[in-house]
């Protein structure tokens, strides 16, 4: 037997045509608590797949670290840049 189709709120954004996007875009909650909401489901996905397994290894807490590495040289490039025209002599 065929599954019965997926309402297009119950999608993923991955299971969306590009035609519905506007469509499912508009069916999202967009307020306070549902984006807070969103971030928490992100972190415990994240924290489940990669802290929280039995035999643990570097990947889940080196991605932190990249990211954070990334994020702080991104908020600095202003003044890297600014730095880097600079004679010093």
């Amino acid at each position: 037997m065929a599954q019965p189709p997926v309402p297009l709120k119950d999608m993923k954004l991955m299971d969306v045509k590009l035609g519905q996007l506007p469509t499912w875009l508009a069916m999202r909650d967009f307020t306070p608590s549902g984006i807070l909401g969103a971030l928490r489901r992100g972190y415990d996905r994240y924290y489940n797949k990669y802290i929280n397994v039995k035999k643990g290894g570097l990947g889940g807490i080196s991605m932190v670290l990249a990211g954070y590495v990334v994020v702080s040289y991104i908020w600095s490039y202003s003044h890297l840049k600014h730095d880097r025209h600079r004679k010093y002599h």
